[in-house]
């Protein structure tokens, strides 16, 4: 029994058909979320305009990225030793990302007013 979802076959040999369903599920929600996040995560920037909301913003981009190379390995648009290579890239950048922008933001200063 062949699965089909929004008119796609994906091939997913390398999954059983449940599972594959759950995965499915679980990218399209993650996909979703993320999109919310960056979107949220363009507003404060477009409100704040400094380094560190841009940063940030970018890691919740390449979050939605995430996603997107998941659904296309579903699909089989995405072999999956690409796949491998562009999501742990990401998660590599999405981490980088992050630690700068916190080792951006320094020590407090023994002057500055807690917030």
């Amino acid at each position: 029994m062949e699965w089909i979802v929004f008119g796609f076959h994906p091939p997913a040999e390398w999954v059983d058909e449940p599972l594959a369903y759950v995965l499915l599920v679980t990218i399209i929600l993650a996909g979703v979320g993320t999109t919310i996040l960056f979107v949220l995560g363009l507003f404060a920037y477009w409100r704040r305009k400094t380094l560190r909301y841009l940063l940030i913003t970018v890691a919740l981009f390449a979050l939605v990225a995430r996603s997107v190379v998941g659904l296309g390995t579903i699909y089989g648009y995405v072999p999956m030793p690409i796949h491998h290579l562009v999501e742990h890239g990401l998660d590599f950048l999405i981490a980088a990302i992050i630690l700068y922008a916190v080792y951006r933001v320094g020590p407090p200063s023994s002057n500055s007013s807690p917030e």
